[in-house]
């Protein structure tokens, strides 16, 4: 039972363990509880599932887990297309999670709701902005849960709170009916504990199943890896020998000459110059409470240079071909997934910036060439969850699944 898993994942906080039915929520990982049966049969039958408070639902408002969204916005007439396809496939839909304002975080605090706890690592952030949607996977409330993903924000939490998860290719998942922020970067994902599972939703959501064969090449992103911290690296390094050894040995790879610093640069222009576009006229209207960090990196957006917008635009399209040769047909590029494994709740936010400072230049890699990628939970830094990533062609999520069912037996700890 998922409750029972949940019950399991806390004995390492103070005081005893409770016992809970579904209508509670240990982790603060919910803003609605409102539940919606599947389909009596169909592959994911059986299933419980959450979804991010930026996909509609019928019935119930879209609010980015703000008090301040839109007021005059009415309740979703119909499900958002990847709710519907998962209640069509049979899975039961358990409940709205909460994420950071509008999107906008990536360590998963959210000034409204209060803190979501990460499961796996009390005491420490879950990362977002798909935090609740992790902490609720991650606490076995859920069997997987939906997230969106435009700047890290499925592969950020997967890591650190040791799920499988997914940012697709872009634009593979339709996202009718998923707020937006910013849309040449917007994917909808995934996250999942079980690689099992893990791998019934891809075939629901992207229509693939594991590639029958391994990648053709495996590629080390050399400078992803000097990016992360040494116990990260040695965490990570069992599971890419596992890796290298299934596919057929490693060749290093420089991911840009100019360096992934350079690639995030451009990516600070594109990203938050179209969110601020697509949130402009709300906050100029409403005025909204805000975080400090959310009002400040609004406030920083509105004052990007827009003639820095078309050089970073031509770097973007020259990343994306450099990244598209570099990986052919069937080859896929290793990363760490974050730099770090999650960072102490409450920090200062001066802190927080720097690490979010840290995150960006390897997100940044499959969000602006727009190429698949998944984090396995395959190691821990001092009993914290970190994840290592692949990333394959545009449109070879087959070839990522075929190293979910094959590595799978190393995730820490092993969730098969």
């Amino acid at each position: 039972m998922a409750w029972a898993r949940a019950a399991e994942n806390l004995a390492g906080i103070a005081g005893p363990v409770p016992r809970w039915g579904m209508e509670n929520d240990p982790f603060n990982a919910f803003v609605d509880r409102t539940s919606i049966a599947g389909a009596d049969t169909g592959p994911l039958s059986g299933l419980r599932f959450a979804v991010k408070d930026l996909f509609d639902v019928a019935g119930l408002p879209t609010l980015g887990s703000t008090p301040d969204w839109n007021p005059a916005r009415t309740l979703a007439t119909e499900h958002a297309w990847v709710v519907a396809r998962l209640l069509e496939a049979g899975a039961a839909m358990v409940g709205k999670t909460v994420t950071d304002e509008v999107s906008l975080g990536i360590m998963g605090e959210n000034k409204h709701h209060g803190q979501v706890i990460n499961p796996r690592a009390p005491g420490h952030v879950p990362g977002g902005s798909s935090s609740g949607s992790a902490a609720a996977v991650a606490g076995g409330l859920v069997d997987f849960a939906l997230g969106t993903d435009t700047g890290g924000s499925v592969r950020v939490p997967s890591s650190f709170c040791g799920l499988f998860g997914i940012r697709p290719t872009h634009g593979k998942i339709p996202v009718q009916g998923m707020l937006k922020q910013a849309p040449s970067f917007d994917t909808a994902g995934f996250m999942a504990d079980r690689a099992e599972v893990f791998v019934r939703v891809a075939a629901v959501l992207l229509g693939d199943a594991p590639s029958a064969a391994s990648p053709g090449q495996l590629l080390i992103g050399t400078q992803a890896f000097e990016a992360a911290d040494p116990a990260v690296r040695a965490a990570l390094q069992p599971a890419l020998d596992a890796a290298a050894a299934l596919i057929g040995g490693a060749e290093p790879a420089e991911i840009h000459p100019e360096g992934l610093e350079a690639a995030n640069a451009h990516h600070q222009v594109l990203q938050p110059t179209e969110a601020h576009g697509t949130l402009a006229d709300w906050l100029d209207t409403e005025n909204p409470r805000l975080a400090w960090e959310v009002a400040l990196g609004r406030a920083r957006a509105m004052m990007i240079d827009p003639a820095l917008i078309p050089p970073a635009q031509a770097f973007r399209a020259a990343f994306r071909a450099r990244v598209a040769a570099m990986l052919g047909m069937d080859k896929v590029l290793a990363i760490p997934t974050t730099p770090f494994a999650a960072p102490p709740q409450g920090m200062r936010r001066s802190a927080m910036w720097h690490l979010r400072a840290r995150i960006s230049p390897l997100t940044t890699i499959a969000g602006q060439t727009g190429v698949p990628q998944i984090n396995l939970p395959v190691g821990l830094v001092d009993g914290r969850p970190v994840g290592l990533s692949f990333l394959a062609p545009h449109g070879r999520e087959d070839l990522l699944l075929h190293l979910v069912e094959r590595l799978r037996h190393l995730a820490v700890p092993a969730r098969v």
